[in-house]
């Protein structure tokens, strides 16, 4: 065990985080993302919520400086949809944890895929809200 470390954060959660660098992409999925199919690597935090999982993970990580959103949401398909109200609290989180206000990116449906794809790794967890995916951009600790 170790001191201050929520014990969400597995130590293969800790691993993938501490191994990933600048610019690398960590999705976390809520429990209909297709986290399995669309992983390089994949962390099960089952049981678990995004905003749970969210809140933990940016005790440890970065959000990267040098591009206008570090974080990024899939856009509902249909758009007359009104905004998931899960992310007011991604906000709020994000907020709080890098200490000034961030805007979410929307990204279509199958682009967000796409770059879950490509991301370093995807944390699968059991969240029940529709459109509570996250995409985080690595920055740099200084």
């Amino acid at each position: 065990m170790l001191k201050n470390v929520p014990p969400l954060i597995s130590p293969e959660l800790m691993e993938v985080m501490m191994k990933m660098g600048h610019g690398d992409e960590l999705v976390i999925g809520d429990g209909n993302f297709p986290a399995d199919s669309n992983a390089q690597r994949i962390v099960r935090c089952d049981g678990h919520s995004v905003p749970a999982v969210l809140e933990a993970v940016l005790k440890f990580f970065p959000l990267d400086t040098f591009v206008k959103a570090p974080a990024a949401v899939m856009q509902p398909v249909d758009p007359s949809t009104p905004e998931p109200p899960i992310w007011t609290d991604f906000r709020k989180i994000i907020n709080v944890s890098e200490g000034r206000k961030l805007s979410l990116e929307l990204v279509e449906r199958f682009s967000f895929y796409e770059r879950a794809q490509k991301s370093y790794a995807i944390v699968a967890t059991s969240e029940t809200a529709l459109y509570a995916n996250i995409i985080l951009k690595k920055g740099v600790v200084v």
